[in-house]
């Protein structure tokens, strides 16, 4: 199937996107507009706007934005394709042809949605007969309501090897096998998977069954699992899959959170309680698909583990598969139990707000990173203690987005600095002597006063500053003239300068120079070098060298040179990387236009605005636009 940018827009064109939205929140008219409380946080005043015309819509408080598709992805949760095909039914809209075997695919699947829809009809009336008597009695006991219990669909399979084929019986027996119903052992005839368990059905995005869970019920079957799941089918990818996620999505963007536990009983027991923005994995540890998909309900998801060694290492897991996919905005917030209790114990011994409390105390991914490391081993010696450094970069390592990276370094080598050299009195840290520290947003620079960081520049503003320092190399001068002045910068920004070829062959020299300098081995002081530059003739840049720029880095008595020199040493080098890969992706985009190739160059889109607004920041004072 080929989803062409022209066939997009005419979908786009033949949906009222305030019609749609409205299916979901309560929008006025307000002009040629359309206004409501943003559904993406908790507000009191209107700031969300839909526009028909421009076919987009804006919230001014959250900065949410989109079009009909982003709205049926971001709000209803639905993957890409499914909100394309969803919407170009209203549109009656075809979806373009697909190939022969997509379309055999696509009329198995929509035939084994009707076997498993069959197969829970017939679990649910077997909860309701004769021998289902110890299934009623374990509901009973754990005290879900009537309304909990039937919205939830639990039904009951019956101690048989063959009563579920034999209700299925318009069924070829084929389907059931791939359905997962059915169970082939060679030499044997099929049997039916599940016996003698309470089951619950396990649901897609758009609520159809695919799949089905069940535990056990018999006290003295000690050998067999006490929960046991569908195998992976056509309909169903345990790894892609959270259970509860259509019924738990509109709750979570009410309510601006969603909670992973670790069993669909406890998703059922929190519902039970009031807390209905509850999904959990099926059997296994949460996976890199699974965090995308909360990530598209809400930017932080809350992931609920025991207090007890077993939880840790499941915290753990999680981290490590969350580091390489951090992005902007995008984390997760990790909540310890008590001891020995699962949610269903905290609801029923404690109360649904003594639960609510516990989710207030979630941690920061970062925290959990170093507490988890911090606490694996011993640090009685310094090699403990380097051991435990190196872990924690290691770490570091596998975050993909640079930005997150650094910071992500800088946080951990502060707690670790901390934690190895807390008994050793220690000088006074001035950006002078160390290379900065400075946080933007206006927050206090170490060894310097607070001081409120401008206001981003626009993005036309921005690139026509990047247009100044960016000919003939003007930034990559300033740069050059900074570390002549700042030489101790050096040796932190080494790999990074190393990674720049200036086209111009004096500046090529002369920064080889610099890196040479620095790795000598000799005092890292501007005295020391010009001496150097003067013998082997090499000229160092001018203010007309880089367009009469005044950066702060320039003056030696800049309380944040050191800050803003590494910031333009990193623009040197991420914004070329940025701006090809940018290229390359809209590219792709353009030949094969698909939900991955869209969001990969959405992602680098933002990435290169962020770095204009950054240069912005650092000229907005100093040069005119």
């Amino acid at each position: 199937m080929s989803l062409t940018p022209q066939w997009l827009d005419e979908l786009r064109n033949r949906i009222s996107l305030s019609s749609v939205i409205g299916r979901s929140i309560r929008v006025q008219k307000a002009g040629r507009e359309f206004k409501a409380c943003c559904p993406f946080h908790n507000e009191k005043t209107p700031s969300f706007t839909i526009n028909d015309e421009k076919g987009f819509y804006h919230c001014f408080g959250c900065g949410a934005h989109g079009d009909v598709i982003r709205w049926m992805t971001d709000h209803q949760g639905l993957p890409f394709i499914e909100a394309v095909k969803e919407l170009a039914a209203q549109a009656g809209m075809d979806m373009p042809e697909m190939d022969r075997q997509a379309a055999q695919r696509a009329q198995a699947a929509k035939s084994l949605h009707d076997v498993m829809q069959a197969a829970q009809d017939f679990f649910a009336a077997s909860l309701k007969a004769p021998g289902a008597e110890q299934a009623r009695a374990y509901l009973a006991s754990r005290g879900f309501p009537e309304r909990v219990a039937r919205e939830f669909g639990f039904g009951y399979a019956p101690d048989s090897r063959t009563a579920l084929k034999e209700a299925l019986s318009q069924f070829p027996e084929e389907m059931l096998i791939e359905a997962g119903l059915q169970i082939v052992v060679d030499g044997k005839a099929p049997y039916d998977r599940f016996r003698g368990r309470l089951m619950l059905p396990i649901a897609d995005q758009r609520g159809r069954i695919i799949a089905f869970g069940g535990r056990i019920l018999a006290a003295d079957k000690t050998d067999a699992p006490k929960y046991l799941n569908s195998p992976d089918t056509p309909l169903f990818d345990k790894g892609r899959t959270l259970y509860n996620l259509h019924r738990a999505a509109p709750a979570a963007r009410s309510a601006a959170r969603i909670v992973v536990v670790e069993g669909y009983m406890d998703v059922v027991a929190l519902a039970a309680a009031g807390i209905a923005e509850a999904v959990a994995p099926l059997g296994t540890a949460l996976t890199e698909h699974q965090i995308e998909r909360l990530w598209r309900v809400t930017e932080c998801p809350t992931l609920c583990f025991d207090g007890d060694a077993a939880g840790q290492r499941a915290a753990m897991k999680a981290v490590t598969r969350a580091l390489p996919l951090l992005r902007p905005g995008h984390s997760l917030r990790i909540v310890t139990l008590p001891d020995g209790m699962d949610p269903d114990d905290v609801v029923k011994k404690r109360g649904r707000e003594a639960m609510l409390d516990l989710l207030g105390t979630a941690r920061s991914l970062v925290e959990v990173l170093w507490q988890g490391e911090r606490d694996a081993l011993p640090l009685a010696t310094p090699e403990d203690k380097a051991g435990l450094k190196a872990r924690l970069l290691a770490h570091c390592e596998t975050i993909q987005h640079p930005d997150i990276k650094a910071l992500y370094r800088r946080e951990l080598l502060d707690r670790f600095g901390e934690l190895a050299f807390a008994r050793r009195e220690r000088p006074a840290f001035t950006p002078r002597q160390a290379g900065g520290g400075s946080f933007q947003g206006g927050q206090q620079r170490r060894g310097g006063p607070w001081k409120p960081a401008p206001p981003p520049l626009p993005a036309e503003a921005a690139s026509r500053l990047q247009q100044k320092v960016g000919s003939g190399d003007a930034l990559l001068a300033a740069v050059l003239a900074g570390l002549v002045v700042h030489p101790a910068a050096l040796a932190g920004h080494g790999e990074a300068l190393a990674r720049i070829h200036p086209a111009n062959p004096g500046m090529a020299a002369l920064l080889d120079t610099l890196l040479a300098f620095a790795e000598s081995g000799a005092p890292l002081e501007s005295a020391a070098l010009r001496p150097i530059l003067l013998e082997r003739q090499l000229r160092v840049p001018q203010a007309d060298d880089y367009d009469g720029l005044r950066f702060g880095f320039l003056s030696e008595t800049s309380a944040t040179a050191l800050d803003e020199l590494a910031e333009a040493i990193e623009l040197i080098v991420d914004l070329p990387a940025v701006e090809s890969a940018l290229a390359h992706a809209t590219e792709r985009l353009e030949s094969d236009f698909s939900e991955d190739s869209f969001a990969e160059q959405q992602r680098l889109l933002q990435r290169r605005l962020a770095l204009l607004a950054r240069l912005g920041q650092m000229g907005r004072t100093r040069a005119s636009l």
